[in-house]
């Protein structure tokens, strides 16, 4: 707002309108998601553009689907697993210090007090696997002791807690000895679909797209696509990055058709495949 003449035209601004401050914008999308009116303000647009004769149905119309990155960083199996306990133990010392005093070692502190780092850990397979069989045992042996009858209850319902337990369910087997585990191997995990890739956002997933990769989501765009008409976004979806583009059409033409906004001609990514709305 401060640099852009077009949006204070757009505003009824003056020139030195000193605009607001970025941090306006997140405590602004917050109450937007709080009041479940996070679409309020493009379906408004929506609205008028149509009153105008601007969009109508039974067009054609396109969406795309392109990544979104999430805010986390890409994680090798063994800094996740490392990371993951951290996170649970930081959250268990803050909820109930003396009762994870009573189940640690003096060991943990050096292990877990600093953020899990690559550059940290021994670069030989073998020491790499010596180390991932000594995070797996310190996390199965947490998770028995939470778990236990006699433990509280509180503790087994923190955010961490249920993290920890699944990552160690996809990425250990639990042996006979008591707290002893080994990795899966990669074909015995979870699909990608389902696979946590870093305990501080559980819904990001790792997509791969020829000879790239990314821990993000997927945003899908749709928009007219007709020479007399604006090109002008009318749909949008988010999805987890490792759903399929076709899983997401029925709802946006769902959407759509909410709308008055229904293409009688559909073209869905940079293939431009053609798919026929539900009436």
């Amino acid at each position: 707002m401060r640099s852009r003449i077009d949006w204070k035209y757009a505003r009824a601004l003056e020139l030195t309108d000193p605009g607001f401050d970025r941090s306006v914008l997140t405590e602004f999308r917050s109450r937007l998601l709080a009041g479940s009116a996070e679409t309020l303000l493009l379906d408004t647009l929506l609205d008028r553009l149509q009153d105008q004769g601007l969009l109508k149905a039974r067009g054609r119309a396109r969406t795309d689907g392109t990544h979104v990155l999430a805010v986390v960083r890409v994680l090798s199996r063994l800094v996740l697993c490392g990371e993951t306990l951290r996170a649970a133990r930081n959250a268990l010392a803050d909820a109930d210090p003396m009762w994870l005093l009573a189940h640690i070692t003096p060991e943990w502190f050096a292990r877990y007090s600093r953020r899990v780092d690559e550059y940290r850990l021994p670069k030989g397979k073998v020491e790499r696997t010596v180390l991932a069989a000594t995070i797996g045992t310190d996390g199965q042996r947490l998770l028995t002791a939470l778990y236990d009858p006699t433990a509280p209850s509180a503790l087994r319902q923190l955010p961490t807690v249920q993290v920890l337990r699944a990552v160690w369910v996809q990425q250990f087997h639990a042996l006979a000895a008591e707290g002893a585990v080994r990795w899966r191997e990669p074909a015995d995990q979870p699909a990608g679909a389902l696979l946590i890739v870093s305990p501080y956002d559980t819904d990001a997933r790792l997509n791969a797209k020829r000879d790239q990769t990314w821990t993000c989501y997927k945003v899908h765009f749709t928009e007219p696509c007709d020479e007399t008409t604006p090109h002008i976004i009318t749909q949008v979806a988010t999805t987890p990055a490792t759903t399929a583009d076709a899983l997401v059409l029925e709802p946006i033409q769902a959407a759509l058709a909410a709308k008055d906004l229904l293409p009688a001609e559909h073209l869905v990514g940079r293939c431009a495949s053609w798919a026929k709305p539900t009436p």
